[in-house]
């Protein structure tokens, strides 16, 4: 489910780069609009799902907010200088994906850390860490 949401915000901050090159583009401030509202939807669904406190709510829309504009700023910057390798903004989103895992289980309780792993969160690391041994081994 975790997964899900994370995928959706990822689209929605990536289809502007894309849509770029056939519309008009957004302007910064839409495309800043449209994040912060996913992120909005992807923190309700954590204080639902988790069970959060509002200080943990607080550092939930903090860690998300720092996450995904670092993560956008650094696909815009590949973007501009037309990059096309898909690897390398896998490389951009797993990074900071793990930022926000490692992040996570320092605010989270042991019950809520094995809500947001059932969530999907546990399979998307697994993921992530197979993608960065098989970059390892090309090395």
């Amino acid at each position: 489910m975790k997964t899900k949401h994370i995928l959706i915000v990822l689209i929605g901050m990536l289809m502007p780069l894309a849509a770029r090159a056939q519309q008009q583009p957004l302007t910064p401030e839409q495309e800043e609009k449209k994040m912060r509202e996913g992120i909005e939807q992807l923190v309700l669904h954590y204080e639902e799902t988790l069970d959060l406190e509002v200080w943990q709510t607080f550092y939930v829309d903090s860690i998300l907010v720092h996450n995904y504009t670092a993560m956008s700023e650094e696909t815009k910057a590949l973007a501009e200088n037309r990059v096309e390798n898909a690897e390398l903004y896998q490389m951009i989103s797993d990074k900071w994906e793990n930022a926000t895992y490692d992040a996570f289980r320092k605010i989270l309780d042991d019950a809520q850390w094995k809500k947001y792993l059932k969530g999907g969160a546990s399979r998307a690391k697994k993921s992530r860490d197979i993608r960065a041994a098989k970059r390892e081994r090309r090395k």
